[in-house]
Formats: structure tokens, sequence, C-alpha cells
């Protein structure tokens, strides 16, 4: 039970972060380096590596607690790691262009900062 436990500490405090860090950079790129080859070529997949470590991230650490409403804010916050995919699979899609991507991106990002918000927050009053 207790390595249950470290494991899904390691998961949510080190490799979500990484997932999304790699987005972060991946998502960089096309605006401030499009001039390098290497990193116009590499940029898709940096981001699906990233995409796809948050995801196996969130799959694996479900919110267990009897709390309905932090349940929602867990479930939903799973549902960014998806749309990171979806952004993914238009960075490999050939009619793609760079607004498809984007706009996954965006709402990805957005879905992620309001539930880094509200996940502490239910926390903090359900522990008063």
């Amino acid at each position: 039970m207790k390595n249950n436990s470290a494991l899904r500490s390691v998961l949510t405090s080190v490799v979500a972060p990484a997932g999304l860090l790699l987005i972060l950079l991946a998502t960089l790129v096309p605006f401030f380096m499009m001039n390098t080859a290497w990193a116009q070529q590499a940029y898709p997949y940096v981001y699906s590596a990233g995409a796809l470590i948050l995801l196996i991230a969130r799959l694996f650490t479900p919110y267990r607690g009897s709390d309905m409403r932090l349940k929602r804010f867990h479930r939903i916050e799973s549902w960014s790691a998806i749309f990171f995919c979806v952004a993914a699979f238009f960075l490999f899609y050939p009619g793609a262009q760079l607004r498809d991507w984007l706009a996954f991106t965006l709402a990805g990002a957005a879905i992620q900062a309001i539930t880094s918000i509200a996940i502490p927050s239910r926390e903090s009053k359900i522990g008063k």
C-alpha cells in the first residue's frame, strides 16, 4: 500500500509537471526558433512525448477520495491531457495548420490552469 502511495506521489509531483514542461517548450518553438532546422523537425515529437507523459500520469493517478467535487476536478484535469494529445495529433496531420493544434493546446492549458487553482482550494476547504 505504501509503494502505491509513493508511486502516486512521484507521478503527480514529478512526471506530470515534466510532461507539462515538455509541452510548454515545444509550444514556444514555432514562435521563437523556427529559423533553426533541428527545432523545426523536433518540436512535434517533443510535444507529443510531453502529451503522452502527461496522459499516463493523469490516468494512473485517479482521485480515490469521497468528495464528489474534488473527484470532478480531477476528472476535468484528465481531460486537459486528452486535449494535449489531440493537439499532438494535429501536429502530424497533413492538412492541419498552426491554429488547429494551437487551439487544442490553449484549451488544455485553460483547463489545466483552472484545475490547478480549484483542486488545492477545494482540498484546503475539506481539510478545515
